[in-house]
Order: structure tokens, then C-alpha cells, then sequence
């Protein structure tokens, strides 16, 4: 992650400074979990959307953005909320956690070391963001900032606008919970493919861990 984060902090300073490529490899490292976290916010029709509307600012603010990969990360989360939100007002709709098909673009999202990001491959993400959407709003925003976006419970809690300690208690519930509906797809014997099951124990290892960090 560290390597990730040095190349995603150096994009992000050429950004800045009007490179077009480094604004493009900013694009991709940064959207795919980005559109996760929107697609908790707003219905998936909308998502793509409502992410069109934050990169739109995102480019054009980026030469007034200061701070590396985390900072980042958090600065375009809280405008992807804010512009979810709006979108939500302008139609008079409440905020929404929707399902998301297997095949979105959230399957592009790199692979890691962890077995978190391990897991999500294989159990393929756009499943596993659909059970984050049967969490409470709160919980799904909180898991995925943490988890899918990267963020620490204090960034978290400034996109949130919440304090820390609420944003880890939300994390905590909603990975027990996202354990809890993973075990029980487990549980389910032949309806559940050898590979998802074993994705079910990855994931539900990375959450208790998380739970005894957080």
C-alpha cells in the first residue's frame, strides 16, 4: 500500500500542476472506489452520475488541493458526498445503499497484499458491495470509507463530519454485520461456490481483525 500511495501522492502533485497523464492515472487509481462509496449514497442509476459531477469539480480544484494520497482520497470523498447529497435534495429522495451488478467497475479495483483486497477479487466485488448495502447507511458508509476508499477513522470522520469514535463504532457494527451475512452465505453449503465460501472466511478474518484495530 505504501508503494501505492507514494505513486498515487506523486500523480496527484503533477496533477496539480496541469499534467494531463498524472490526472488520468489520479482517474484510475481513484474511482472505482469512489463510485463504491457513491453507490452507497445514491440509486446505482444515478451513481455513475453524481461521480461525473465530483470529478468535474475534483479537476477543477485539484491545483488548490494540498497533501498526499490519504488526504486525497478524503478531499474527494467529501466532495462525491456532498455532490451525492445534492443530487438527493434536487429529487426530493432519501439517501440509499442499492445493490450494484457483479460486473461494475468496481471489479477493476487493483489487488493488494491484504486479504481484504485478496477476498474482493475473488468473491467479486460488486457481491460484496451488495451486502455492504444491506447494512444501515451509517455502517455502509463507514465500512466502505474505511475499507473500500482507505480511510483512517479520523478521515472517515472528517468526510462524515462525524468524530472518530462514531465512525469506529459504525465501522465495528457493520463489519461484525458484513462477517455475519458472509458466514451465512458460507453456511449455505452447494448454493455457495468453493471460491466464494473461502472469499467468506477471508473477509470475515480481515473484519475481526479490524474490529480488535478499531
Amino acid at each position: 500500500m505504501q508503494g501505492e500511495d507514494a505513486e498515487l501522492t506523486a500523480a496527484v502533485r503533477a496533477a496539480r500542476e496541469g499534467d494531463e497523464c498524472a490526472f488520468r492515472t489520479v482517474y484510475r487509481a481513484v474511482h472505482p472506489r469512489l463510485l463504491g462509496y457513491v453507490r452507497t449514497l445514491v440509486p446505482d442509476a444515478d451513481a455513475e452520475d453524481v461521480a461525473s459531477e465530483a470529478w468535474l469539480q475534483i479537476a477543477r480544484d485539484i491545483g488548490r488541493f494540498d497533501g498526499d494520497a490519504d488526504r486525497f482520497r478524503g478531499w474527494t470523498a467529501r466532495i462525491a458526498r456532498n455532490r451525492a447529497l445534492d443530487h438527493i435534495r434536487a429529487r426530493g429522495r432519501r439517501p440509499v445503499s442499492s445493490p450494484v451488478d457483479d460486473d461494475n467497475e468496481l471489479a477493476v479495483l487493483p489487488a493488494g497484499s491484504d486479504t481484504f483486497d485478496e477476498a474482493l477479487e475473488s468473491i467479486g466485488t460488486g457481491h460484496t458491495m451488495a451486502l455492504i448495502s444491506r447494512l444501515p447507511r451509517d455502517q455502509a458508509e463507514a465500512v466502505v470509507l474505511r475499507v473500500v476508499v482507505g480511510l483512517d477513522a479520523k478521515g472517515a470522520a472528517q468526510v462524515l463530519g462525524k468524530r472518530p469514535g462514531a465512525v469506529r463504532t459504525a465501522a465495528h457494527r457493520g463489519l461484525r454485520k458484513l462477517a455475519e451475512l458472509l458466514e451465512g452465505e458460507e453456511g449455505v453449503g452447494d448454493g455457495v461456490p468453493a471460491p466464494r465460501a473461502g472469499a467468506a472466511r477471508s473477509v470475515t478474518e480481515k473484519a475481526r481483525r479490524t474490529l480488535r484495530e478499531t
